[in-house]
């Protein structure tokens, strides 16, 4: 009973911070959706915002898929230059590289991007000072490629540790028989590798299409205008209308599409395990 008492004690405080800052908001962002004033249930919250940003939902969409597809793309390849590379120092400078994102934040980066991909920034000026373009051959990378550029530089670290944690635990001992065998450093990754590390690759996508969702600063500082992304709409209805229930029903347009994303890869996950048909 006393050691009940104990647990109940230790774990009391986080669970109440559970509540209070995380359950208590979803409930109230659930009631409110679907909800008039009077509190009886309504979809027209949901209607306003198909009518309002559904160019803003597909936008977000294309931004979100292009970004994983590219941050697994990446994030694959440099892991696997990390496990099978014949090259020490060529694993260092990457070690060292791959890692810079991951201690700043994304407001920080951001605003780094801002002034590196601007017509008039960085990445241009050091173009034309190489005699590579001249000034009016510059463009800028501000809007939808920008912020692709930016999410997927600024999740690659942490989908790179995931996922190069995941190849250097495995057992060795295969990848060296494939290599014995005469097979390719590509064919060890595709046929070897990969279908091992498989389900940590899915864990650290979906958390990235979280993260890359729950992101205001990016769309903000980096998109042109319309279409921008769901959380800048988000933002904007409460701040210049107080319009919660709208902003609300965005908010569960965004939960619905990282669902999506999860429930995919949860099925293809138990359906190379066996368990569905």
């Amino acid at each position: 009973m006393r050691a009940s008492t104990s647990n109940l004690l230790l774990i009391g405080p986080a669970a109440l911070m559970v509540v209070a800052l995380f359950l208590y908001p979803l409930f109230f962002s659930l009631v409110s959706a679907f909800t008039q004033d009077d509190l009886s249930f309504t979809l027209d919250h949901f209607v306003k915002v198909f009518e309002l940003y559904s160019n803003d939902i597909k936008f977000t969409i294309i931004i979100v898929l292009s970004s994983v597809v590219l941050l697994a793309i990446l994030s694959i390849g440099i892991a696997a230059t990390l496990t099978l590379s014949p090259f020490p120092k060529l694993v260092a400078v990457l070690a060292l590289l791959y890692r810079l994102p991951l201690f700043i934040p994304f407001i920080v980066a951001a605003q780094m991007m801002r002034t590196f991909l601007a017509k008039n920034g960085l990445m241009n000026n050091t173009l034309v000072a190489m005699g590579v373009m001249t000034p009016f051959e510059t463009i800028s990378l501000l809007g939808w490629s920008g912020i692709i550029i930016t999410f997927v530089w600024k999740q690659l670290a942490f989908s790179t540790l995931l996922i190069s944690g995941a190849m250097a635990a495995l057992n060795r001992d295969q990848i060296q028989a494939a290599q014995n065998l005469g097979a390719s450093r590509l064919r060890i990754l595709v046929d070897v590798i990969l279908p091992q590390v498989m389900p940590t690759i899915g864990v650290a996508l979906v958390l990235s299409t979280v993260t890359i969702m729950s992101v205001l600063s990016v769309p903000l500082m980096i998109g042109t205008g319309s279409p921008t992304m769901i959380t800048a709409d988000i933002a904007f209805r409460v701040n210049s209308y107080g319009d919660y229930p709208v902003a609300n029903a965005l908010g569960m347009v965004s939960y619905l599409i990282c669902a999506g994303l999860a429930w995919f890869y949860l099925r293809q996950s138990l359906k190379d395990k066996g368990a569905l048909s």
